[in-house]
């Protein structure tokens, strides 16, 4: 019997009836995030050939979880740093929530801003 490239990289079949069905599974992984979802998004529809060369060889989801962590972290210093320099404290949030919540709103939009120019739209 001639064997296939499937064979050769350890690949199995079930019969089913009188058709050999070849036993496939999706590796267990993490959903995606907020960042990993835009990442795939904007891949798909603005860089279509490596999408779909990711996609093919499997590091699509490699990728897509890097970008996830990646974009989490750096989101998270440019929040700290930022409300560090606005004096954006756990004082004025005692003092006054309100003008605490405004005020890390707008961090966290401008943060967003940053992380998605620099690691999304690229």
């Amino acid at each position: 019997m001639i064997q296939n490239d499937f064979e050769k990289n350890g690949g199995t079949y079930t019969l089913v009836e009188d058709h050999l069905i070849p036993d496939l599974s999706i590796a267990d992984r993490e959903p995606l995030g907020k960042w990993g979802l835009l990442r795939k998004h904007f891949l798909r529809e603005h860089h279509r050939a490596l999408y779909s060369s990711w996609l093919l060889t499997g590091k699509l989801d490699e990728h897509l979880t890097q970008i996830e962590k990646d974009c989490e972290e750096r989101f998270e210093l440019i929040t700290m740093q930022m409300a560090e320099q606005e004096n954006v404290t756990e004082g004025l949030k005692a003092d006054d929530q309100m003008e605490w919540v405004r005020r890390m709103n707008s961090i966290w939009n401008r943060a967003e801003e940053i992380v998605l120019h620099e690691l999304i739209y690229v």
